[in-house]
């Protein structure tokens, strides 16, 4: 699966917001973005960077969990920045 289109340029608190299903994730890679000031600022590529993470595998799995769950907002609709 492709991932979506907008992911690369949400943060990870955009992220977890709109799909509050990859908060699972975070945590399972022991990312505690959850609650975390930075998680406005930094996208999955920073934040994989800054925790010694595969970046690819991280995407991967936030792309599994957006496929299980529906968004509770559309991007265009955050105004979190």
């Amino acid at each position: 699966m492709s991932e979506p289109d907008h992911l690369s340029t949400m943060t990870v608190g955009e992220i977890m917001s709109v799909y509050p299903g990859t908060i699972g994730v975070f945590l399972d890679f022991r990312l505690y973005c959850v609650g975390c000031p930075i998680a406005r600022f930094h996208t999955i590529a920073d934040a994989a960077a800054l925790h010694g993470v595969s970046e690819p595998a991280l995407r991967a799995a936030i792309e599994r969990a957006i496929t299980h769950f529906e968004p509770i907002a559309a991007p265009a609709q955050l105004h979190l920045r």
